[in-house]
């Protein structure tokens, strides 16, 4: 057991991520998270309101049995299996989020949390700026992945593996707007 509970490297996940896509494309599959929730809304019966949603999508159940066994997983990984010892922020992230104006997430109420508190809590919900974040961040969130045609993980690992050029577009395009946030967005919104 001491194996699992301890960090591994990278390449593990990277190798495992290798493994996956070869047996997907061998199936004939491709790999993405928000198409999950095109299958639920397919077998929930949103055929009956949008075409968008009117095929068979028990040809897509495994998904739904990965995006089920993902939040299994997260589940025992964070409160089962967490590792003992705090998370190491480098001192430029502490930084950084000092500048924001947030919290370290080892420096709030010693949680081991790997979100800064000052953001992500429920607490954040009952303030109108934050309510205001999320609502909107979700709204974003939706929109850019139906307009891309996939989420982060579908176009960087299974359209970029798949050689194919819209996700290559698409993740450059993920890659800019994250910088664009980062440095111009978060300071001006942390600042109100």
């Amino acid at each position: 057991m001491d194996l699992l509970f301890q960090p591994w490297h990278w390449a593990f996940s990277g190798f495992m991520i290798v493994v996956v896509m070869f047996l997907l494309i061998y199936a004939g599959q491709k790999f993405g998270v928000s198409t999950s929730f095109q299958t639920m809304c397919s077998a929930a019966g949103g055929g009956r309101f949008s075409e968008y949603f009117n095929y068979d999508w028990k040809k897509q159940s495994w998904l739904l049995i990965f995006v089920l066994g993902s939040i299994i997983g997260g589940y025992l990984a964070s409160h089962v299996m967490a590792y003992p010892e705090s998370m190491a922020l480098s001192q430029s992230t502490i930084d950084d989020l000092a500048a924001l104006g947030v919290a370290p997430p080892e420096l709030k109420n010693h949680s081991l949390s790997l979100l800064p508190l000052d953001l992500f809590s429920m607490e954040t919900l009952t303030d109108p700026k934050g309510l205001l974040l999320f609502v909107l961040g979700g709204f974003l969130i939706g929109f850019g992945t139906r307009y891309a045609g996939g989420c982060t993980s579908g176009h960087a690992i299974t359209g970029l593996s798949n050689l194919q050029l819209p996700s290559l577009v698409a993740v450059i395009g993920f890659f800019i707007g994250g910088l664009i946030t980062t440095h111009l967005l978060f300071p001006y919104i942390f600042s109100l």
